[in-house]
């Protein structure tokens, strides 16, 4: 073999390895030109935002206590026409039964003093804490919760309170003030823990004057 061929068949081999050298390098270096280069784009999702609540009237517990309610004055309205009856009186839907009360014209026996007594007591259904607890859990269920509102509810409540005593006709017994007092200072607990105002005035009118005659009937 001449010395020509030895170094042609050299070139030829060195040719071929350079060229697939290049294409290693090409594949290596990262020679993208043959490549899709668009990149992927993940965005931060913003979910610090917060949700509003929403605050929902609770008509049920609303129903409920007005339901309660109306049945404990149609109570206190039965128990004094049975007294006026007794008595020789006639009665009407008409008849002003807080006048009565108020001016002594209803004689009242000693067994229904003493249930109004009962009533009345620190644990009775007229008493402070459970007329109190009844108007605070009427005001959450207007405001569905929302403690914004109580402040709302406070002035509704004094509302009530100068409404109670002109249907009273005169100043109301301590027990209507003392309540009144403790269901302020209840809701003012749970406003640093709607709605309609004007239901709450018409609430807090019916359940004050309501214990304002259970607490005459009960002396």
């Amino acid at each position: 073999m001449s010395v020509n061929g030895v170094t042609n068949s050299t070139q030829t081999y060195d040719s071929k390895s350079t060229t697939k050298t290049k294409d290693t390098e090409k594949k290596t270096t990262g020679d993208t030109s043959g490549i899709d280069s668009t990149a992927v784009v993940y965005e931060k999702s913003d979910r610090s935002t917060t949700e509003k609540k929403v605050y929902k009237t609770d008509t049920a517990t609303i129903e409920r206590l007005k339901a309660e309610a109306d049945q404990r004055y149609q109570s206190l309205r039965d128990l004094v026409e049975k007294m006026l009856v007794k008595q020789g009186k006639t009665f009407s839907d008409a008849t002003d039964i807080y006048a009565l009360l108020r001016a002594g014209k209803v004689e009242i026996d000693p067994e229904t003093s003493a249930k109004a007594k009962e009533d009345v007591a620190e644990d009775g259904y007229w008493g402070v804490e459970k007329t109190s607890e009844r108007m605070l859990s009427f005001a959450k269920a207007l405001t569905g919760g929302d403690t914004s509102k109580a402040d709302d509810m406070i002035k509704a409540i004094k509302k009530g309170f100068d409404q109670a005593t002109k249907a009273w006709g005169d100043d109301l017994p301590d027990i209507c003030k003392t309540t009144m007092q403790t269901t302020i200072k209840k809701l003012e607990a749970w406003r640093d823990g709607l709605g309609s105002s004007d239901s709450m005035s018409n609430e807090a009118e019916d359940t004050i004057t309501g214990q304002a005659a259970a607490s005459t009937i009960a002396k």
